[in-house]
């Protein structure tokens, strides 16, 4: 592949709801600009975007897969991204490096969840767009419902510049409502002119005007001429459209069928012709030498930088970081610092990637996308630079996982090749998290959803060969106290030669501060108990709070303190007072109104006003209160209280009660004295498991 400049590269994000059709659109662009001879299906398995085994089994993206193509004298670089939710991560990557949006809609579905998720992304990221809507060689897909909803959502920005000509049921051709001029289709990318049919022409004259009335908004000149009925020209009309999609004031629809490859040339036509270069949009960092602010702007005439905004980690092909050049032109053999891990980094060849392909090139300019092989100290969200210019870039800001489950290997020692593989997919994927819970002996694997972990274990099976189960994780209990008690124990033992003596009264009450396990105080008069005693005494707390006599969990809140005793000159020892103080714990400790306490979690829901009322009628299905609600873009944020257990489950339940609308996170609050029930029914399952 030919080098290119910046002002001739696109960066190009395909968006869009599951099942959309974005594998198959990237699919067709590689076939109609031949980057390759032969258009593969997700169906058939055999697609470039799809070629990791767990897409092709379950026949979706997983993962942003970058298809570099080459359509006049520019090169565009399509990020195909995964349109799940449980994915979020792959697409926020693609997204972060990404200078326009292609928003990917179905014919057939319509306008889903997934396309306005699209919408609100590139709003954040402030991303030119484009809707492409696919499906228009089926049966019962509509293009005219298709922008009236989009009407309907989005306003007047919306701008449709193709119209699909259909007979019985299937797309044919297509009027091209800027030359407004009817295209029949001849072959793959191939097109011939003829008549506009009637039945398009109640439909293009509302499209042409409000085309029009857009154009004629981006000057006081074009404005007159609009209402003086003069025509404009497609090349004043085209300049028109450049400068409001890069400004957001219009959004084109194009549509096509991406099975038939139909339309496609002319969208690939659009990104070049309405889509801005790299070298459009800012791009700024810390310059770590000087402290002071580093413009980059993508300008090739500056200092090299780059920023790496994923990691590949394949078992076959190695591990390589995808790179977009921020400044300067990069080169193989160039010797870069990474500003993170304060390391060299010696690049070696550069690539491009087509799917998992990597295609060797010689320099990459500044704005382009690229790859770079086996570097040892670099990972996702580094910034590499030239080592006179130290540059750090802002980390792209990924969705938190708050979805967990405890794993367990099914082969005894397989423990360290399991961490070691997941260290490898943590590495690929920013939203994965294993954590290890000493406190309950178990660990834990965090993701975005139930899906997101289905498909890590599934991953740990196929790729690395060692096999996990999920199974519901144990909640970190604490167990306290609630009245007081007051307790006399011996400890007595008689053997040959020395035996052993310790007799403590100790008092157990409330110490009223949850944060720490115990407060030990002694009022021991007369010397009942010698004072070199009582740091065994202590010791004796310290052991026995670690696992409480209720359930076997921590113990916190207990005041003990030792008021008498007595000791035996001979026989007494720190083992045998210790071990008093651990006798008198346990009966101290149950005598003085034993209760469980669970952790609590502090939790914000957000979701349109439509299902604030299914949501919190769930939340107290599950023991949560709600403290309030407060207006936000797109809704209501529900704040609640509820307890750690009544997590489980809760992003899968929320997605399906508002149609992958709903966003939630928590954090813990507290702990809390449960209810009886819960109580019981723990103290019963640490029973049996004992």
């Amino acid at each position: 592949m030919k080098v290119y400049r910046t002002d001739e590269i696109r960066n190009v994000v395909l968006l869009g709801h599951g099942g959309s059709g974005k594998t198959s659109l990237a699919e067709a662009m590689a076939y109609v600009s031949g980057a390759t001879n032969r258009m593969g299906k997700v169906s058939d398995k055999n697609t470039i975007s799809d070629f990791d085994k767990e897409e092709q089994k379950r026949g979706f993206s997983i993962s942003t897969t970058l298809l570099p193509i080459e359509w006049e004298k520019a090169k565009i670089n399509i990020l195909d991204t995964p349109g799940y939710f449980d994915f979020v991560g792959e697409v926020e990557e693609a997204v972060s490096v990404a200078d326009a949006a292609v928003i990917v809609v179905s014919g057939k579905a319509g306008v889903e969840v997934g396309t306005e998720k699209a919408w609100e992304l590139c709003d954040k990221y402030n991303l030119p767009r484009m809707i492409y809507v696919t499906e228009m060689d089926v049966d019962d897909a509509s293009f005219r419902q298709v922008v009236e909803d989009l009407n309907d959502r989005y306003g007047k920005v919306i701008a449709p510049h193709f119209q699909p000509i259909r007979e019985n049921e299937k797309l044919v051709g297509y009027v091209n409502i800027i030359k407004n001029a009817g295209r029949r289709y001849t072959g793959i990318g191939q097109r011939e002119e003829c008549e506009i049919p009637d039945y398009c022409k109640p439909n293009l004259e509302s499209y042409r005007e409000k085309l029009l009335e857009a154009v004629a908004e981006t000057s006081e000149e074009f404005m007159e001429r609009y209402f003086s009925g003069e025509e404009f020209s497609v090349e004043e009309i085209r300049a028109a459209m450049r400068t409001e999609v890069m400004e957001g004031s219009i959004v084109p629809v194009a549509m096509g069928s991406n099975i038939q490859a139909q339309g496609v040339a002319n969208l690939l036509s659009d990104i070049v012709r309405f889509f801005p270069s790299p070298d459009w949009r800012e791009c700024a960092g810390i310059n770590r030498k000087t402290n002071e602010i580093y413009e980059a702007n993508y300008d090739f005439a500056k200092a090299k930088s780059a920023y790496v905004f994923k990691t590949m980690v394949d078992p076959f092909i190695g591990k390589y970081s995808f790179i977009k050049v921020c400044s300067g032109v990069l080169k193989g053999e160039d010797v870069l610092y990474n500003s993170v891990s304060e390391a060299d980094e010696k690049l070696g060849k550069i690539y491009t990637m087509v799917g998992n392909k990597p295609i060797e090139v010689s320099e990459l300019f500044a704005g382009d996308i690229g790859a770079i092989g086996k570097l040892t100290s670099t990972k996702t969200g580094d910034t590499l630079s030239a080592k006179t210019t130290p540059v750090l870039y802002g980390k792209t800001e990924y969705s938190k996982p708050y979805t967990y489950m405890k794993y367990v290997t099914k082969n005894k020692g397989d423990e360290d090749k399991v961490s070691q593989a997941l260290q490898k997919m943590m590495a690929e994927d920013v939203t994965l998290k294993s954590v290890n819970d000493s406190e309950n002996r178990q660990t834990l694997i965090y993701g975005m959803g139930d899906q997101h972990l289905e498909i890590v274990v599934s991953k740990l099976s196929e790729r690395y060969k060692c096999e996990v189960t999920l199974e519901t994780p144990k909640v970190a209990f604490r167990e306290t106290i609630k009245k007081k008690s007051d307790v006399d124990t011996k400890y007595k033992k008689q053997s040959g030669g020395h035996g052993q003596y310790g007799h403590v009264k100790m008092r157990f009450e409330p110490s009223g501060d949850v944060e720490t396990p115990y407060v030990f105080e002694e009022e021991v008069v007369g010397g009942a108990v010698p004072k070199n005693y009582f740091p065994a005494v202590e010791k004796g707390l310290q052991d026995s709070v670690i696992k409480g006599p209720l359930a076997g969990y921590p113990v916190v809140g207990v005041k003990a303190t030792l008021y008498d005793g007595s000791y035996h000159p001979v026989d007494s020892s720190e083992m045998a007072f210790k071990t008093a103080t651990i006798q008198a714990f346990k009966k101290g400790f149950m005598e003085a109104g034993p209760v469980l306490l669970e952790p609590i979690a502090s939790i914000k829901v957000v979701v349109p006003d439509d299902y604030t009322g299914d949501v919190m009628g769930d939340l107290n299905k599950r023991r949560g209160r709600v403290l309030g609600m407060n207006p936000v873009a797109g809704g209501q944020e529900i704040v609640a209280d509820i307890p750690m257990t009544g997590l489980f489950g809760y992003c899968t339940t929320l997605r399906s009660m508002t149609g992958g609308r709903g966003t939630y996170s928590y954090e813990f609050a507290r702990y809390e004295q449960a209810p009886s029930d819960v109580q019981e029914a723990e103290i019963a399952k640490r029973a049996a498991e004992e």
